[in-house]
């Protein structure tokens, strides 16, 4: 009776850890601290497992990735080519294209920060500029747009400087005895 051939287990060989080895610093005379060494380009070292090595496909059945180059087999995904764009969805008409476009978008929208004029009251500077409104937390950004609305009544002659201004806005600046100053884009 013939005996059947065991196969022997082959073992992975794990690549040991290197031991990180504290040098002890050399002391010139008894009462000096060790110099620190500075981390310098020269002297980096990755840690150990941070780089691994890359997949050789295709390069037979001993390489482990030989054969069907780990895409499995068969298939869509298997083929050269198989770029899928995002919301790819097998063939099927994708949800994207189900859904009803409705309206017109600019690209070259203009979004302002708006400022009411009852708000402008409580600032008794008689030039108001981009950059005080933003101190007074009226804006958060200087150098956006700004847009004066003409939300209730200004009180003081004030001088201010603002990309834009509604019509009742303005109207309202110049009756109070002040000037809408138009800042250029």
């Amino acid at each position: 009776m013939r005996e059947k051939k065991t196969k022997k287990e082959q073992t992975v060989k794990k690549p040991a850890a290197r031991k990180i080895s504290a040098k002890k610093p050399v002391l010139n005379s008894p009462g000096e601290k060790p110099a620190l060494s500075s981390v310098v380009l020269h002297n980096l070292k990755r840690p150990f497992g941070a780089h691994k090595k890359r997949k050789l496909l295709g390069r037979g059945s001993g390489s482990g990735h030989g054969k069907t180059s780990t895409r499995g087999s068969k298939g869509q995904t298997s083929r050269a080519g198989r770029h899928f764009y995002l919301g790819f969805e097998g063939g099927q008409s994708p949800l994207i294209r189900k859904m009803p476009k409705r309206g017109f978008v600019s690209n070259f929208r203009k979004t302002y920060q708006i400022v009411n004029l009852e708000d402008l009251n409580k600032i008794k500077e008689a030039v108001i500029s981009p950059q005080l409104l933003r101190d007074k937390g009226l804006i958060r950004n200087e150098r956006a747009l700004i847009k004066i609305l003409g939300n209730g009544n200004i009180k003081n002659p004030v001088t201010i400087q603002a990309h834009a201004f509604s019509k009742r806005a303005s109207a309202g600046i110049i009756a109070a005895g002040g000037k809408a100053e138009i800042i250029n884009i």
